[in-house]
């Protein structure tokens, strides 16, 4: 299946929104980015970099802009959808009654475009290694399958786990939070994978 019938099917899933999600399409389609499908939703791309996406979710629909941090936003449209975590991403949303104005749109993703080729980008710092918390350390050592499947993860994945067993603060807590995400380790997705693929 060519990327092209992915979003096609992508669009046709999200039956709330397809006329919206086809709308924006025929804007990003106006424009020089390549379409592609990336963590599952379409993404578009500037010589193999990335520059802005969409995705339907339950509430809202949204575009993506991976360097978002550097759009003027004159229209005050972008929000960050993970403060204090998310760096250059931003996001634009829409919900059910908005309008879509193409020649918005247009404006910041040329805008986006622009910046790509000028090559305004944060440079995220990958950390070196991954911290695991004790009580995490301990379950994957008693666990040799769980152990190897917690392995095979990328770093960031790896991340992400030993992060949400190290911020809890409680005990009781810790102990929900490694039985909800033994599962996940063993089918080797990551804890906010969901989310990314919606």
């Amino acid at each position: 299946m060519t990327d092209s019938e992915k979003i096609e099917r992508y669009i046709e899933k999200h039956e709330k929104w397809t006329k919206q999600l086809e709308k924006l399409r025929d804007i990003f389609q106006q424009t020089e980015l390549n379409e592609e499908v990336k963590w599952g939703s379409p993404t578009y791309t500037l010589n193999g970099k990335l520059v802005a996406g969409m995705a339907a979710f339950k509430n809202h629909y949204a575009i993506w802009f991976h360097q978002g941090v550097f759009l003027k936003d004159t229209h005050q449209k972008l929000v960050n959808a993970q403060e204090g975590v998310t760096k250059a991403l931003r996001q634009w949303r829409f919900e059910a009654g908005d309008t879509i104005e193409r020649h918005i749109v247009l404006q910041y993703l040329q805008e986006a475009i622009k910046n790509r080729i000028e090559g305004k980008e944060v440079k995220v710092e990958r950390k070196k290694g991954v911290v695991i918390p004790p009580m995490l350390k301990e379950t994957l050592n008693k666990n040799k399958e769980l152990k190897e499947a917690f392995h095979a993860l990328t770093p960031g994945k790896q991340r992400e786990y030993a992060a949400y067993i190290g911020d809890a603060k409680q005990q009781k807590t810790k102990e929900s939070r490694l039985e909800k995400i033994e599962p996940m380790i063993l089918k080797g997705v990551g804890l906010h994978d969901k989310y990314k693929n919606c």
